[in-house]
């Protein structure tokens, strides 16, 4: 049976998340910054349509904002975060089988309706999301998982699709025709210096590649180009992922707001990011066996003296305890830290990860164990509170309570937390 695939985008997601409340911003140049409102992170079609690239320093295009009225939006991932599940919510009433594949993007199977006129439905995904999130969208069917992200590009990018391409409804010249007229690198998995090598083979766009021969490319490339290839012509190859493998490694970092010179400061960063970190752990039920720390310094300004230090330590028992985990990551950060540099970033990481309920006792730990009870029952008390009214509302007492913290990520231009906080909650008047 052939498979009914449909990859559904949000269109410039974050751009759209700061529109959901500001209608106002409609159709004006509207870019969203990194971390820190260092770069450009997302870009409305205006600004697009002005040759802005990603990743732009923001600074460096202060004068063209100036001249074409660009606003700069921090970004807010809280807000993004929220409206992410929602969408995913809505999507998710539409198909039996969902893979949510990133923030602003989810796979829908099909198969198991085929008399279903996915076309229509594409227009009704679009017309619902749009109604009960506020986020426009654009939807994209094919036979296989890249094919349909294939097709979501195309009714991206080419408005008389309106937001739906169903590349099964087209006769196989035309599909000849629209692979012919796409570049290569916009094939899901191909990058530009893979894109560059396919190049000199003579291998430009969609239509060529889906015309190579599978097996010479796994010989020049990987297994994964076949794959890719197989998927282009129709072998679906790539299973939908309806449940999220857990994250073999859990990361909590930032570049600081303003350079940290003590570990005071430090080890107050780290307890936060540690969290955070402690937080996602818990939610996929998992435990880690390991904590690794790291600093930086400013790799780029030179006059600086340098300094990347690293380190991990063992815990005596896998453990999913906040407590736990920020002892362990205080212990490296007093070995690591040296007086006298200036430091930007820094961060924790969670490795060696296990499921929770797999834990292996250790007869003479002296740690809190993650199967006492208590412990257990305290870890999902902190966490729920934080859910109901925020991050970082409750939390281990060293990570201090000082606010604003200097070391914090600048904001400047954050929007309110229009979904998830009752002070910033919009205000409709008759």
């Amino acid at each position: 049976m052939q498979r009914r695939i449909a990859l559904v985008d949000v269109n410039n997601f974050y751009v759209s998340c700061e529109r959901v409340f500001r209608p106002d911003l409609e159709g004006k140049p509207i870019v969203v910054l990194s971390n820190n409102d260092g770069c450009v992170v997302a870009r409305s079609a205006e600004v697009k349509a002005l040759g802005v690239p990603m990743g732009l320093p923001w600074f460096q295009m202060k004068e063209l904002a100036r001249e074409h009225r660009i606003l700069a939006f921090s970004s807010n991932y809280t807000l993004y975060g929220d409206l992410s599940s929602r969408v995913m919510a809505v999507l998710g009433q539409f198909a039996p089988d969902q893979e949510v594949y990133s923030i602003d993007e989810s796979f829908l199977d099909f198969t198991r309706q085929p008399h279903l006129d996915l076309t229509a439905t594409g227009q009704t995904i679009r017309q619902r999301v749009k109604q009960w999130v506020g986020v426009p969208v654009s939807v994209g069917i094919g036979s296989t998982k890249t094919l349909a992200k294939l097709a979501n590009h195309v009714a991206k990018k080419r408005a008389d699709w309106n937001g739906v391409c169903d590349l099964d409804t087209l006769p196989g010249s035309d599909i000849d025709a629209l692979l012919a007229s796409i570049e290569v690198r916009e094939v899901w998995g191909v990058g530009r210096k893979t894109a560059m090598k396919l190049a000199e083979q003579g291998i430009r766009s969609v239509a060529d590649l889906r015309a190579a021969n599978p097996h010479r490319l796994r010989e020049r490339y990987s297994v994964v180009m076949e794959r890719t290839v197989r998927e282009l012509q129709g072998e679906s190859c790539i299973d939908l992922e309806e449940d999220a493998p857990p994250r073999q490694q859990i990361i909590a970092s930032r570049s600081f707001g303003a350079p940290v010179w003590t570990e005071a400061e430090l080890a107050e960063s780290l307890r936060a990011y540690m969290g955070r970190a402690a937080e996602k752990l818990r939610r996929q039920h998992g435990v880690a066996g390991r904590v690794g720390v790291w600093l930086e310094t400013n790799r780029h300004r030179l006059q600086d003296a340098q300094y990347h230090p690293s380190a991990t330590l063992p815990l005596p028992a896998p453990s999913d305890d906040t407590a736990v985990l920020t002892k362990a990551a205080m212990t490296v950060l007093h070995h690591l830290y040296r007086d006298g540099y200036r430091y930007v970033k820094a961060g924790v990481m969670l490795l060696e990860l296990g499921e929770r309920n797999v834990e292996q006792g250790q007869l003479f730990a002296d740690a809190p164990s993650a199967t006492d009870p208590l412990r257990t029952a305290l870890m999902a008390t902190l966490d729920r509170v934080n859910a109901r009214w925020g991050k970082g509302t409750l939390g281990i007492g060293s990570a201090g309570l000082r606010q604003p913290r200097r070391w914090a990520m600048k904001r400047g231009t954050m929007t309110p937390a229009y979904t998830t906080n009752w002070d910033d909650l919009a205000i409709v008047r008759a």
